[in-house]
């Protein structure tokens, strides 16, 4: 596959992502941005596919900070979500955990949330309808 990774710092403390296939006229598969809408949170936004061509970039915007912190994922507008991206939820929440952070998911679409719950993501990973709700828990 022809593609690769866009990064830009927007300002202090927000940072965007993109996943560009040059296959597909540079259709981006996964855009992230990234918020603190509360001091010590970080809030990781997704747009787009998590696949195994993507997973790997919503890894690396979680562990940009070094890890320690505190994440919500945003997948309000995520339209597809496989095993790669399940595997990258388990191993963020692993190493946020194991670091002293946490690790949330809010806002999944409903073919998101189907995967996720099949999966039994929600046993290990805590999962709100919403983001306000995820940022209040």
């Amino acid at each position: 596959m022809c593609g690769g990774t866009v990064h830009a710092q927007l300002s202090p403390g927000e940072d965007r992502w993109s996943f560009v296939n040059n296959d597909i006229k540079r259709r981006a598969l996964l855009s992230i941005s990234r918020t603190m809408p509360q001091p010590g949170v970080r809030v990781v936004a997704c747009e787009g596919e998590i696949d195994d061509d993507t997973a790997g970039m919503l890894r690396d915007a979680v562990r940009a900070d070094g890890g320690g912190s505190r994440f919500i994922v945003d997948l309000g507008a995520v339209t597809f979500l496989d095993s790669a991206g399940i595997r990258v939820l388990f191993a963020v929440h692993r190493d946020t955990v194991a670091a002293g952070g946490w690790l949330r998911i809010a806002a999944m679409t409903p073919a998101v949330e189907e995967v996720v719950q099949v999966v039994g993501l929600p046993t290990v990973i805590p999962c709100y309808p919403a983001l306000a709700q995820a940022l209040n828990a």
